[in-house]
């Protein structure tokens, strides 16, 4: 299957650069998986394609303020730090610029001091392990000193960094924010629930992996980033009695499905609690054994994420969608408009 088969044309001003003031204000393509039916909605207009007895899933995971710009502590010179993900107590997998002046041994300082790395190893592209060193809590340090890592394709400063959170962001770890959730209120979530609906949540730490660009021709030659996910006990239970009853599984965010769909292909269709690392590649010719329907925002071309949607609601559904949204101006990617497949 080739890459190509997943390209669109997007033209490049409607790359969402800034976040809409209401996080519910943005519009709402509502795909029909079966037919390819397409609907245009606004986001608020979203509870009228739940059903009691349906369970949504979102991705409690939170940003980290994961870039640090400090010095070299025997030179002066400035380095620029990116922290990908933990791999032991204190010990970060980064990506340094300009990586070329840190090698094993240097020791990097942050905040007049506050807090220091020294470099243990050392791998290709920039890649770098840091051990960290500092007194207190190291993600409140982070909060006094990092500053949020928006995607690459977003040039504008942000002035709010909580909007490029989720309001029910809690567990700390992302580089990157499960962007399909920024779309939701506590209120809309609240009448979400009144309505009958159950809401829950997973955790799955995003990576940087996931803007990285799909370099071979061939799909099945791809080789998939690796990200943490936890579920929690009440979750799995939830989700098989909302299963056992008929009802829906609906994720919020390619994130939520990802882990989703890696626990219940490890267990026969059904949930349990764990945690652990997936790198589970969803692509058209996959069967889904989680979920029934998804709520995502826009992606790039040719990108893994359009080939976990095509999967969902079939490539050629899925491409007539986004050149529909190109021509109605759909807003894309991070702080982009949504799609509800259904």
């Amino acid at each position: 299957m080739k890459v190509d088969l997943f390209d669109f044309n997007l033209p490049e001003e409607l790359i969402a650069q800034v976040p809409l003031t209401n996080r519910t204000d943005s519009r709402l393509m509502v795909l029909d998986k079966q037919t390819g039916e397409i609907k245009n909605e606004t986001f608020s207009s979203i509870k009228a394609y739940f059903r009691p007895g349906d369970c949504l899933v979102l991705n409690d995971t939170r940003v980290l303020p994961a870039r640090l710009f400090g010095v070299k502590a025997d030179t002066g010179a400035k380095i620029e730090v990116l922290l990908l993900k933990q791999l032991e107590d204190d010990v970060w997998e980064t990506l340094i610029k300009p990586a070329k002046r840190v090698k094993e041994g240097t020791e990097i300082t942050f905040g007049d001091g506050l807090l220091t790395a020294v470099c243990t190893g050392t791998s290709e592209h920039g890649g770098r392990a840091l051990k960290f060193h500092y007194e207190g809590i190291f993600y409140e340090i982070l909060e006094k000193l990092g500053e949020m890592p928006l995607p690459p394709y977003i040039k504008e400063q942000l002035d709010d960094r909580d909007r490029y959170q989720t309001v029910f962001a809690r567990e700390p770890g992302s580089a990157a924010a499960p962007t399909a959730g920024l779309h939701f209120t506590e209120s809309l979530l609240n009448e979400v629930r009144e309505m009958g609906v159950h809401v829950t949540f997973i955790t799955l730490h995003v990576g940087l992996g996931t803007f990285r660009p799909v370099s071979v021709e061939d799909v099945l030659e791809h080789d998939m980033h690796s990200e943490f996910y936890i579920m929690s006990e009440g979750t799995a239970r939830l989700l098989n009695q909302v299963k056992s009853e008929g009802g829906r599984i609906i994720t919020v965010g390619t994130t939520s499905t990802r882990t989703l769909e890696t626990i219940a292909s490890a267990n026969d269709g059904m949930f349990v609690e764990g945690s652990g690392w997936t790198s589970i590649f969803i692509y058209p010719g996959y069967q889904f054994k989680a979920i029934d329907g998804m709520l995502t925002n826009f992606h790039l071309p040719k990108s893994t994420l359009i080939m976990l949607v095509s999967a969902l609601a079939g490539r050629e559904n899925v491409l007539h969608a986004y050149n529909t949204a190109v021509k109605e101006k759909y807003r894309f990617f991070s702080f982009g408009d949504a799609m509800l497949i259904i």
